[in-house]
């Protein structure tokens, strides 16, 4: 195995050139080999990548201030930021120009054309109030469309849509209710199950409308229906639910940007039922999954029937509560061609609040039903990984009643190197459902606490392993 620089070193290179380059020499000393090829399973990664390009936005400038916003952290600029965005699309498209300080706000809607740049030493803070995020809006709450408050930032059948720059969204999710409203003994539990039992019985969606007088917490940021997707270089801080969440979109574009998301099932990033999407140099600090691929949940992620494909995640930091690279478990819909490379799980130059507990996770159920075809995983390393380096589950949270179908195949992961880790996989299969494909080529784990957990699993093969300095057999069936 070569050596590898440490991922900050690595991150600040800005990651692969391209398919075969070289990295540039590295503030350390340190030297990449030549990245891997795309050849294989890998083959679809440059083309994916050709189709994906951060949309483009004329030189315009619309500075919020100049339409009456003020950055104390106290007057509320929900007008000032929705007459800056109406003003900025009219005109066909620029800058939406948020300048230091600290903006407190309601929720922002983006239109197309727009780029919200938030500036070094700028905040947009969000209102505590959810009376702050009314009327509702069309949403897809944990993979069930419904209406619901609205997502902090949101974009709805928009195209060429931003949020950028080198300033902080700051959901500021530890003044609202959002905590009181996720613990068990809260509020969100009957409106979670009610939505559920709406998605699965094909209540119409205009009559699934929660929001004033529910408990359904809004997400940070999501594009939903949205064509030419970039999310860039922010600090994303506190959000209420998941963090960055693309839904049915494409061409989307996640780069260089910090999440802290600890307080409680804060996802990083999850695209959901999206195609031809690019996660790349960002570091996750999460309560729960750090990416997480979605497509829609149970029998109403089956009625869209839209799946997630080609999605590309690498050069990023996983620091989470549960999964780094995962897949699930709202993956009714179908997913297909993932590929995560170069990335670094518990570094200790990216302490997070959480040790993430498996590199890579994979959930799905019976309930869920569905497909996961074509998880690729290379180049991750990491120390510490508090279960089982990878964890593939189609028994998710005990099958949960399900009845349907379910096929998760094609789970490959090359040149993975783990110091420390309960075991190295733990596949759940069913006895009708066989878990298939699964490979394990060119990886060194260390510290290895237990052996294997192997069910219902066809076609697992290894081929250059080594589990605490013992080479596994070449291949078993």
């Amino acid at each position: 195995m070569h050596p590898r620089p440490s991922r900050r070193s690595a991150l600040r290179t800005g990651g692969l050139l391209a398919a075969g380059a070289l990295l540039p020499q590295l503030p350390t000393g340190h030297a990449y080999a030549a990245a891997a090829p795309y050849t294989g399973a890998w083959s679809p990664v440059p083309k994916i990548l050709a189709r994906i390009r951060p949309p483009a936005f004329p030189r315009r400038t619309f500075t919020i201030t100049h339409y009456g916003a003020v950055g104390d952290g106290q007057k509320m600029n929900t007008e000032a930021f929705r007459a800056a965005i109406a003003a900025c699309h009219r005109a066909g498209g620029g800058h939406v120009l948020v300048p230091e300080g600290r903006f407190l706000t309601g929720a922002i809607h983006l239109r197309s054309g727009v780029d919200l740049h938030v500036t070094e030493g700028a905040t947009i803070a969000f209102s505590p109030d959810p009376r702050d995020f009314l009327p509702v809006v069309f949403t897809r709450w944990e993979g069930t469309e419904c209406y619901n408050y609205s997502p902090f930032i949101y974009a709805y059948g928009e195209r060429n849509v931003a949020v950028t720059g080198p300033g902080t969204l700051d959901g500021q999710a530890r003044l609202g209710p959002w905590e009181s409203w996720y613990r068990s003994s809260g509020p969100q539990g009957p409106d979670q199950s009610l939505l559920r039992r709406m998605g699965s019985a094909g209540v119409p969606v205009a009559e699934r409308v929660f929001g004033d007088g529910h408990y359904l917490r809004p997400k940070m940021v999501q594009f939903y229906r949205c064509r030419n997707v970039l999310v860039s270089g922010l600090t994303i801080v506190d959000p209420p639910m998941w963090t960055v969440h693309p839904v049915l979109s494409t061409n989307v574009t996640v780069r260089d940007i910090t999440v802290d998301s600890t307080l409680y099932n804060t996802d990083g990033c999850d695209p959901e039922c999206c195609s031809d999407v690019l996660i790349t140099g960002c570091r996750f600090n999460t309560n729960d999954d750090c990416v997480a691929v979605k497509s829609g949940r149970d029998e109403d992620g089956n009625r869209v029937g839209v799946p997630s494909r080609n999605i590309v995640v690498r050069d990023c930091w996983f620091s989470g509560r549960w999964g780094g690279m995962t897949v699930g478990s709202e993956m009714s819909g179908g997913v297909r061609d993932v590929f995560a490379e170069n990335c670094e799980i518990n570094s200790p130059d990216f302490p997070g609040r959480y040790p993430v507990k498996h590199a890579l996770y994979v959930k799905a159920s019976k309930k869920r039903g569905g497909y996961i075809d074509g998880v690729h995983i290379r180049n991750f390393t990491g120390q510490s990984v508090e279960r089982d380096a990878v964890f593939v589950n189609m028994n998710y949270n005990g099958g949960e009643g399900g009845t349907l179908p379910v096929s998760v195949r094609n789970i490959h992961m090359d040149r993975m190197e783990i110091d420390g880790a309960r075991a190295v996989l733990q596949l759940v299969g069913l006895e009708t459902d066989h878990l298939r494909g699964v490979s394990l080529s060119r990886s060194t784990f260390t510290g290895i606490l237990s052996p294997d957990s192997i069910a219902y699993t066809d076609e697992l093969t290894f081929r250059r392993v080594y589990v605490n300095g013992q080479e596994l057999p070449f291949a078993r069936r």
